[in-house]
């Protein structure tokens, strides 16, 4: 930078220097430009500070896996080479399969509520998808579609499970309508409770936007995101997902904050928000889907337009839309009862509880 001078002399009211006095001055250069250089090392100094006082590292594998995946947590090795949590409800032999899987930054964890109920009814296999929960990074590092679609192919195959209801929340909405499209002989039927995939519809108003994808939608958000990830904005983000509050507890804020720590869930999370959220080309092929279909959606989803459900409705013939009052992004959480029930009724409609 080229230092900036000033005049010895002084200009007056009453007496303007003349060109030969200015031209043979002697200058001084100021000493502000060295001032501001020590400024902004100390600034610079103070960002590194903060970053490495508010820097989270990853969670221990070994006590998450303990914590929660517990004593008898299974695990299915895909081809690839990715170590894939996944838990069998087992139950009755005859009963027919239902896959379920999570949504973005989730786990298999929040299945729980709707097992519970459903248990009688179906053998429900849930897992963590790459890049979440106890499942972590993955060899090949792809947490795109297709790898998750690839995912569910491999673990169902090694349950042995050769037909199945699939049902996914948010992104795991998006990865069952895939794979229904990608392998339709194996799909008995699907359940996409708040799913994502569709293109706004043109009388969309954008939904509020959730703090944490408003982070994530930005570079360097997801740089920051994969070293500092402070509780209290998993807390905001979670409250920010649902209409019902109570679900939002301690041990649950604990529950995400902590499994999103898990060795390299935080660089797949950036790697998958740093791609475009909707393939419109992949919608439109979501028309080829034959089998019932359950499209739930929680009136005041405030991350997936609930308008979305309409998007579905148009694209697949054999299905049936619930929108449930008072319920936000994640029903199966929020009103288990109410999510169980419609999908409970909707399959014996379809006569789909004695395939």
């Amino acid at each position: 930078m080229m230092p900036v001078y000033r005049f010895a002399s002084r200009v007056t009211r009453d007496r303007v220097p003349s060109l030969g006095e200015v031209m043979t001055t002697t200058i001084t250069p100021r000493r502000w430009p060295r001032r501001i250089g020590w400024a902004l090392l100390a600034i610079l100094g103070g960002m590194i500070a903060a970053f490495i006082a508010l820097r989270t590292p990853d969670t221990d594998r070994a006590a998450m896996i303990a914590k929660y995946g517990g004593p008898n947590a299974q695990f299915v090795t895909t081809a690839d080479g990715a170590r894939v949590h996944v838990r069998d409800s087992g139950g009755v032999a005859d009963l027919p399969v239902m896959v379920l899987i999570h949504g973005s930054n989730a786990s298999l964890h929040t299945w729980e509520p709707l097992i519970a109920r459903l248990r009688s009814d179906y053998r429900i296999i849930t897992m963590d998808m790459p890049g979440h929960g106890l499942t972590g990074a993955t060899p090949t590092a792809r947490y795109d579609m297709d790898e998750m679609v690839a995912t569910v192919d491999a673990v169902t195959r090694h349950f042995g499970v050769e037909r199945f209801v699939l049902g996914g929340n948010s992104m795991g909405g998006g990865i069952s309508w895939r794979y229904a499209v990608a392998h339709p002989a194996r799909v008995q039927g699907l359940v996409l409770l708040d799913a994502s995939g569709m293109p706004p519809r043109p009388e969309d108003v954008a939904p509020a936007s959730n703090i944490g994808f408003r982070i994530m939608g930005t570079s360097i958000g997801r740089w920051i995101s994969q070293s500092v990830t402070p509780r209290t904005l998993i807390e905001q983000s979670l409250r920010g997902s649902v209409s019902n509050q109570a679900i939002v507890t301690p041990a649950t804020v604990d529950q995400y904050w902590e499994l999103l720590r898990f060795p390299g869930n935080r660089a797949a999370t950036a790697a998958r928000f740093g791609r475009p959220l909707v393939d419109v080309a992949a919608a439109e092929r979501a028309r080829s889907i034959r089998v019932p279909t359950l499209i739930l959606f929680g009136a005041e989803d405030r991350l997936i337009n609930p308008s979305a459900a309409t998007s579905f409705a148009e694209r697949i013939a054999d299905s049936e839309t619930v929108i449930l009052p008072g319920v936000g992004h994640l029903p199966m959480v929020e009103a288990p009862d109410a999510t169980a029930e419609a999908i409970r009724a909707f399959f014996d409609r379809a006569g789909q509880e004695s395939a």
